[in-house]
Parts: C-alpha cells; structure tokens; sequence
C-alpha cells in the first residue's frame, strides 16, 4: 500500500483548546503524526511526498470566501490589537443572527465566529500551510487509486471529516475525505462511498455530501447526545434533494465495545454493496479505542484489525485518509494492528 504524507503537515501545532470551561493543551498535535509514521516505516512502507494540491479540486469542495479566509485570515487576525497567538473565536452566528440576515462583514472577530465552528480549531501561522498539505495527500492517493492501486493511505493531518464547505471544526480545516472522494469522481468513478470510523459523527462531510445523489456518506460513531458534534449525527438523517437515503448515521452508546461497533460497521458496508459505488473513501479515526483519553467508545486493537478487514473483503479501489485518535502513545501500534488486518 503506498502512503502519502508531506512534511508541512507537521507545522500546524495548536496550543490550546477549552474543554468543559477549561483551557486544556491541544491534542491534535505533530507528535500524532510522528507516531502514524513510525508505524508506517516500522510495515516497510515509504511515505511518498506528494506533489501540491490541485487548487481547482479544493474549490470544488470548499467556498472561495472560506478558502481566503484559511489562507489570510492570521494575518489579519494578528494585526489587531492584543490579539492572540491564535485565532480562536468568541462568539458565533446564532440561528436568530441568520435570520435576520446576519453576515460576517470585514471584522476579523466576526469572520473568525463566521468560519470557525468552535473553539478546537485554531487557526495559526501554519494552520492553511499544513491543511493544504494534508488535501494534497487526499488527493495523490485517490490518484493512486485511480491508477490501478487496491488501496492507498493518506495520512492527513490535520484530520477533515468535521469540515463543512465554508467553516472549519473539530480540529479539522479542509475536508480530506471529501476532498478524496471527489478526486475519485472527477477521475472517472461514477458513484463513491464514504464509511467514516472515527468516535466522532463526520457532519463536515455529511454536509458537503447532503444533497448528492453520487457519493453515499456513512458513519459509525459515539452518540452525539453525549459527544461531539452534538448537534447532528443521528440516524433519522438521510440527506435531501438527489441525497435523500445516501447518508446513513450508525450512532453507539457510550461505552459501547467491539462486537457491536463490528456489527454497525458491518451494516454500513452492507449499504454501500447496496449503494454498488465504483470506489470507496475510508475515514480512519483510532479515537474509538479504549486508551482514547476523551473516550466514548471502547475498542480493541483487535477490534481495528477486524474493522480492516471488514472493509477490505469489499474489493473495492480504496482511499484511507486518517482523521482523530488522540492516544498518542498507541497510534503507531493500532495503525500497525488496522494495516495488517487489512493486509490478511
């Protein structure tokens, strides 16, 4: 399996995140990556630097504005005064604000409110440089894909799936899933699934997808009754429009283990052998785990090469782009555990 990884990826180092009222040290952090490389290099793999991102697929996925706001927005965040080291937004457009016709304007404050969803992800001096290298990879294993491969990694980092078309959250700035799936559809496949594993629901893509009738988004993930993104990620959610019964929500209790995310997994590839897609986009998240320090779920390592495997029995050409798992400490050991398990 070739993978794809840039070392711009590992400028993007947030330092901080609030977390129940509490300044709390940022988890998605280079170290992650340091990690998934480990594992990489330690299967025998090369990671492949890929070639920059076509700006043209980006757009294609992502808002002009939103895009201009990635790539200028610290500048003009750092040039007001006392401002922080990051941009980390205080207050939000609220469904009365939008109602009334509310818009962001010029302010740096409201346009960071605007298009940033929360206050995990914090836009930094290299927030867009990093981001922008992660879609690159999306986009090179697709074409990977594209050219004959079974299967292709993406280790992307900064993660994706919570990023809408034009705002950013949970971490994530551009949406490498999406980004991937829609490289795969300008390449030729008609019709792509998305079956997205990490605890969180991947809204970011659910929205971008909403109204398609092409790519079939499914996600397995923690209740969001209790976990983020709270708002959205149930399983009365189908889409709408041309969308309407192509995304299907799979959500679990809290404490949830191995046999029933197993079991949900497997409903969800059942809907995309329904769904007949030409390829698929893995999104791989590791923070369902056990050791996961804001756990929800509770899988084994035995669990993720069981998963692997799952997937891989579709047959289908594959793009694995990596989204959250925070447990440092066994990233490399529970990639090593899903390649092998997709391997056998």
């Amino acid at each position: 399996m070739d993978v794809f990884f840039h070392p711009d990826q590992m400028r993007h180092d947030p330092r901080f995140f609030l977390l129940r009222g509490r300044v709390a040290q940022h988890f998605e952090v280079p170290a992650r990556a340091h990690a998934l490389l480990d594992a990489v290099r330690q299967a025998g793999l090369s990671p492949i630097e890929p070639p920059p991102a076509d700006r043209t697929l980006v757009e294609t996925v992502h808002a002009p504005d939103y895009l201009a706001f990635l790539r200028d927005g610290y500048a003009g965040w750092r040039a007001l005064p006392d401002a922080g080291e990051e941009m980390i937004p205080n207050i939000h457009p609220t469904p009365e604000m939008l109602a009334q016709g509310g818009r962001p304007g010029a302010g740096m404050v409201a346009r960071a409110g605007w298009y940033l969803a929360d206050t995990a992800c914090a836009v930094g001096e290299h927030a867009w440089t990093s981001a922008l290298a992660a879609a690159a990879c999306a986009e090179a294993a697709a074409k990977r894909v594209l050219a004959g491969a079974r299967a292709a990694y993406a280790l992307t980092r900064p993660p994706g799936h919570h990023a809408y078309a034009a705002r950013a959250g949970g971490h994530c700035y551009l949406n490498n899933a999406a980004i991937a799936a829609e490289a795969l559809r300008r390449g030729g496949a008609a019709r792509v699934a998305v079956l997205d594993i990490d605890v969180h629901h991947g809204n970011g893509t659910q929205g971008i997808f909403w109204t398609r009738g092409d790519v079939l988004t499914v996600s397995v993930h923690g209740d969001p009754d209790g976990l983020y993104p709270w708002y959205v990620g149930r399983a009365e959610e189908r889409g709408a429009g041309a969308g309407e019964g192509c995304n299907l929500n799979l959500p679990l209790p809290r404490g949830t283990e191995d046999g029933p995310w197993l079991e949900a997994i497997g409903t969800g590839i059942a809907a995309i052998r329904a769904f007949r897609p030409d390829a698929l986009v893995l999104a791989l998240g590791f923070d369902p785990s056990v050791e996961e320090p804001l756990g929800s779920l509770r899988i084994s390592d035995d669990g993720f090469a069981r998963a692997a495997r799952a997937a891989a029995v579709l047959g289908l050409p594959t793009v694995i782009t990596q989204e959250g798992g925070y447990a440092v400490a066994a990233l490399g050991r529970l990639l090593g555990r899903f390649l092998a398990g997709w391997a056998a």
